[in-house]
């Protein structure tokens, strides 16, 4: 912005806290999560989702494993309260899955979402009320602290009250005090401890305290001495549960929430792929698989994670960018030279051991969440050998040799930049075979047999048929191998003005089992090198064909 308009901000007030532990700390283990995707994400959606589009998003929670999902705001419309009697009536609630309910501290809507959950087995009333500065001058019309607390307070009373009204329900409260992350620590604490005196909860039977950075105001680490304070100065801390809800105001709330973990949270609400308002929720896949990249079980499984991203795609009407962590289409795509390079080594060498994950540019296997690996690396003319490379062998089966791999490089990526555009792996490979596979211009191999009756010394003999510019020549050569004979027979043609300097040649993996591979490299006499590549069902004539290709691209 104009540096005229920095008059208009201020820094953000830090925490006094001394001796802070959390920057000590490590994530060992998973907290309690909380999707709430049905009600904060849904809330958010430009249009938000019918029952039948619910329902669907909320079986995809379940099947993932979260235990406690805020299913909506009941009490707010037609649609979210029929959506609970959905699963009420429908007996669509998983045994041992809790319902959350999102309700202002406001009487008529308490009673209404009692109304909602009555026969849910166990459900979450989650009482919220805003208690910053911000929203007491502004919202509530200069509303004195004494005011806001009893907002909460009277609320909790009433929901203690309509607990007997609901004898088959089991009920959890849940109070937030929203827009903690701008409100006054010392006030958040006395607002929570006013409504934990009224609800009465015990180390066995603990509240949910929510801590929301409703807006994310200021960096993660004061977020974490915020969450720290609270949790070393709020009275019987055994019988609540510190849960977070962090927005991405700053684009830091995954940061926010973990450094929260490490302050002493210990559970976490947030959404898939972070949909939620202005710059959305908490990431809770992210969060999620962060943990599993270091070896934490999350009890959350993303093992399939294109399928999560298909179903909340088409439930929200939302896309998940194509660099959002670990679902996003480019994530795991390379297309830097030297990191195609780096990956593919590291591709090689993981697969060849037993070792643990390491593989240079990736975090975790893309396999164990459901991707693949014809993604990670793509072609366009800013990719190298290495990426080619790994595309013809994982794709085609083609190990092309370290020191072909700059040629079919530099071929490959002027293609990608004369076509101004990323090419496909079948691209690639139309291209690899065109330029160097069974090459044929003014020297083709018509017949090639291998004469056994001939075999003396050790060596072998072969016959060939070459049609070398429009003109048939029978030629006849002894060799200590099937090309070494034949590269004696071109010299009797007068072709011999080269010499072989490297010979490969494997199975294709993936292809026939009668597919071959082989690769020549020769050089001439004036010091031009080129490669050549040939397929065929003999090796031995794969070889020679290869030869064959190396010959007419040396002209």
């Amino acid at each position: 912005m104009k540096p005229s308009s920095l008059n208009k901000y201020s820094s953000f007030k830090t925490v006094e806290l001394k001796n802070r532990t959390w920057p000590d700390k490590e994530i060992s283990s998973a907290p309690i999560w909380c999707s709430v995707d049905l009600r904060d994400g849904n809330q958010a959606l430009a249009i938000p989702m019918n029952i039948s589009q619910k329902l669907e998003l909320f079986e995809l929670l379940v099947e993932i494993g979260f235990k406690e999902i805020e299913i909506g705001f009941p009490s707010a419309s037609e649609t979210e309260f029929n959506f609970v009697r959905k699963l009420v009536d429908e007996n669509l609630i998983p045994e041992g899955v809790k319902l959350q309910c999102l309700v202002q501290a406001r009487e008529h809507l308490i009673r209404r979402t009692f109304e909602a959950i009555e026969g849910v087995p166990n459900a979450i009333v989650h009482i919220y009320n805003s208690t910053s500065p911000l929203q007491r001058d502004i919202t509530f019309g200069g509303a004195t602290k004494d005011e806001i607390k009893s907002i909460a307070v009277e609320g909790t009373k009433l929901i203690k009250e309509l607990v007997s009204t609901v004898p088959e329900t089991q009920i959890d409260l849940e109070y937030s005090p929203e827009s903690f992350s701008d409100t006054e620590l010392e006030f958040a604490l006395d607002v929570c401890e006013g409504v934990m005196e009224v609800w009465e909860p015990s180390p066995s039977k603990p509240i949910i305290l929510n801590l929301p950075a409703t807006v994310e105001w200021t960096t993660p680490n004061v977020h974490a001495d915020q969450i720290e304070w609270f949790c070393n100065n709020l009275n019987n801390r055994d019988s609540a549960i510190i849960s977070l809800h962090t927005h991405n105001d700053r684009g830091t709330g995954t940061a926010a929430t973990e450094l929260g973990l490490m302050a002493g949270a210990n559970r976490v609400e947030g959404t898939l792929f972070g949909n939620g308002e202005r710059t959305g929720n908490l990431d809770i896949a992210t969060v999620a698989l962060n943990m599993n990249s270091h070896g934490i079980e999350t009890g959350l499984d993303f093992s399939d994670i294109p399928k999560a991203r298909e179903v909340y795609e088409r439930c929200t009407q939302m896309k998940v960018p194509d660099r959002h962590p670990y679902a996003g289409d480019l994530v795991f795509t390379a297309f830097s030279g030297s990191h195609q390079d780096a990956i593919k080594k590291g591709m090689d060498k993981i697969h060849s051991s037993d070792s643990s994950w390491a593989v240079p540019y990736l975090t975790i296997d893309p396999t164990d969440i459901g991707r693949t690996y014809e993604a990670i690396i793509r072609i366009n003319s800013q990719s190298g050998k290495g990426g080619i490379a790994y595309i013809l062998d994982r794709e085609y089966g083609f190990d092309i040799p370290k020191a072909m791999q700059p040629v079919v490089g530099t071929t490959i990526y002027q293609l990608a930049d004369k076509k101004g555009k990323e090419l496909s792996n079948h691209e690639i490979f139309e291209a690899f075979q065109a330029e160097f596979v069974n090459v044929v211009n003014h020297l083709s191999l018509e017949e090639y047999e291998l004469l056994h009756n001939d075999i003396k010394d050790g060596n072998v003999c072969c016959e060939a048929k070459l049609i070398k510019n429009g003109d048939q020549y029978d030629i006849k050569g002894n060799g200590n191998g099937p090309i070494n004979a034949f590269v004696n027979a071109l010299e009797k043609l007068g072709q011999k003005d080269f010499n072989l300097k490297d010979y490969r040649s494997h199975a294709i993996k993936g292809g026939s089992d009668a597919d071959s591979a082989a690769y020549i490299l020769l050089e001439s006499f004036d010091g031009k090198e080129a490669w050549g590549c040939g397929v065929d069902p003999s090796i031995e004539i794969a070889g020679v064909k290869a030869l064959i290709s190396a010959l007419n691209l040396l002209k």
